[in-house]
C-alpha cells in the first residue's frame, strides 16, 4: 500500500521526476534510496516506478550493482524528437568528418537489446535506401552492415543469445541460412568491419565498423551507405581505415556507465 505521507502527485509526474533524478546522476547510476530521497517518495514506491520504466526499456538496471540509469530507449525517443544526447552527441563530429571526406551517407546505430536503433545520420549526395529509414528506426541485430558489426563484436554468450532469438526474425529479411550468417559474423570479427556490395537492397552497398567500449564490447556502429559502384575493392580499404580511426577515438571517450551498454541475454531471460 502506498505511503499516505507521500505528496499527491500524478503517476506521470512521478515517472518524469524519477527520470529527471536519474539524468542528474547518469554517469554513476543511482540507488533506489538516492532517487527516493530526491523525488520525495518512499523507497517502495520509487522501486515500483523504476521497475515500470525498466519494463518499458526507458531505464536500465545494472545486474551487478543494482543501480539504475536511463536506457537507450530514452535516448532513441530523444533523438526522434530532435534532441542531441549521449552517444549521438559524442559521435556527431565523426559523422560530419567522415561525410565530408567520403561524400557518402553516414549512419550511427546503437544497440538496444536484440535490435539496433538509428540514432543519427548524415545525408550524402546520393539517394540511399536503408533498413532503418530515418532516425529512430530499428532493425534486428543481423540485418544490414552496421547491425552486423554490432552483433559480431558482442561477447560470445550475448552474441549467441541474440542469434538464437533473432534467427526466426531474420527470415522476414530473407536471411534463411544460419551457417552463412555465422560465417559472416566470424569474418567480421577477423577483419574488424562488415561490408557487402550486394544484398537485399538492390544497387546499394555498405560498410560499417563497430564502436567498442573499453572492454572490447560493441555498443554501436558507424555505417556508410552508398551505391555499389562507389565501394570498389580499391576504395574499400581507404573507407575502412578512416572509419576505424574515428571509431577508436570515440571508444576512448565512452564513459563506462554509458546507457548504450545493454545485456540482451538478461532481456531474453525475462521473456
Amino acid at each position: 500500500m502506498e505511503d499516505v505521507s507521500e505528496p499527491a502527485v500524478g503517476g506521470a509526474a512521478r515517472l518524469v521526476a524519477v527520470m529527471r533524478a536519474l539524468a542528474m546522476h547518469q554517469a554513476s547510476a543511482s540507488r533506489v534510496k538516492d532517487v527516493a530521497e530526491q523525488v520525495g517518495l518512499t523507497q517502495a514506491t520509487t522501486h515500483r516506478l523504476l521497475q515500470s520504466l525498466v519494463r518499458e526499456g526507458i531505464v536500465e538496471q545494472d545486474a551487478r550493482t543494482k543501480r539504475y540509469r536511463l536506457g537507450i530507449e530514452f535516448f532513441a525517443l530523444a533523438a526522434q524528437a530532435g534532441n542531441v544526447n549521449g552517444l549521438r552527441q559524442l559521435c556527431r563530429p565523426a559523422l560530419l568528418r567522415l561525410g565530408a571526406r567520403l561524400n557518402d551517407a553516414l549512419f550511427l546505430l546503437v544497440r538496444s537489446g536484440f535490435d539496433a536503433i538509428c540514432l543519427d545520420r548524415n545525408e550524402g549526395p546520393y539517394a540511399i535506401r536503408t533498413f532503418t529509414g530515418g532516425i529512430g528506426g530499428r532493425v534486428p541485430l543481423g540485418v544490414g552492415q552496421a547491425a552486423m558489426a554490432i552483433l559480431a563484436f558482442l561477447p560470445d554468450d550475448e552474441r549467441e543469445a541474440v542469434l538464437q532469438f533473432n534467427l526466426p526474425r531474420l527470415r522476414e529479411y530473407g536471411v534463411h541460412d544460419e551457417v552463412s550468417l555465422r560465417s559472416e559474423v566470424q569474418q567480421i570479427r577477423e577483419c574488424g568491419y562488415a561490408s557487402r556490395r550486394s544484398g537485399l537492397l538492390e544497387g546499394m552497398a555498405g560498410v560499417a565498423v563497430p564502436i567498442l567500449d573499453r572492454e572490447g564490447r560493441a555498443v554501436a556502429a558507424i555505417g556508410v551507405g552508398t551505391l555499389i559502384e562507389r565501394l570498389s575493392a580499391e576504395r574499400l580499404p581507404i573507407v575502412v581505415d578512416l572509419m576505424k580511426r574515428e571509431a577508436a577515438a570515440i571508444t576512448q571517450q565512452i564513459h563506462p556507465f554509458d546507457p548504450t551498454l545493454w545485456n540482451p541475454a538478461a532481456e531474453l531471460a525475462q521473456r
